[in-house]
């Protein structure tokens, strides 16, 4: 098969409709277009680069496993994102208890220069450091932007309780990162 490059919406559903036929190379193709955001979004949600990856990779079997059902409404990364982001939860959710009362580690910060490179390592660093409660709700409402009701139904929490964890988890990032607090989007 020839390899197929993503130049407009019809080159994208036609390597989608190949990948779903079982085509590895075409398969290829869409994980080496998406692969980077995902591992980045997944990034987002898990510390450890190589348990993201991990992630990742489990995220986009079960993207080529249910490609087929793959409706071709929306963008095809919406879709992507969405995976990937049940993946995350459901791996942080494996690990230890989801809603924790652990102190916020200030101590894993770091003074940052004004650049912008080590301003996005430092809210990286402080947003990893909220316990994963706080944490999963900020991503799902500032980063994904769902609503505090589907934010409820994806984590199975009482939407009162999205509420709170979002506020707390606002809370402790404007005290971590102080003159920052503008990019928490309040």
């Amino acid at each position: 098969m020839k390899i197929i490059r993503l130049h407009n919406k019809k080159s994208e559903q036609k390597l989608i409709a190949t990948a779903a036929n079982g085509d590895a190379k075409a398969q290829k193709v869409l994980f080496d277009t998406y692969a980077p955001k995902m591992l980045s979004l997944c990034r987002m949600y898990v510390k450890d680069l190589h348990y993201a990856e991990d992630v990742m990779l489990s995220a986009f079997y079960k993207v080529f496993c249910n490609l087929k059902h793959y409706r071709h409404k929306g963008k095809f990364q919406a879709w992507l994102r969405v995976i990937m982001t049940r993946e995350a939860i459901d791996f942080l959710r494996s690990k230890k208890p989801f809603y924790s009362t652990e102190d916020f580690p200030l101590h894993k910060l770091y003074k940052a220069e004004e650049n912008q490179q080590e301003v996005s390592d430092e809210i990286q660093y402080a947003i990893d450091a909220l316990p994963d409660g706080y944490k999963m709700v900020f991503l799902l409402y500032v980063v994904e932007e769902y609503k505090y009701k589907e934010i409820a139904a994806m984590l199975g929490i009482a939407e009162g309780t999205s509420k709170s964890q979002l506020a707390k988890a606002r809370n402790l990032l404007k005290k971590a990162l102080g003159s920052k607090e503008k990019l928490l989007h309040e």
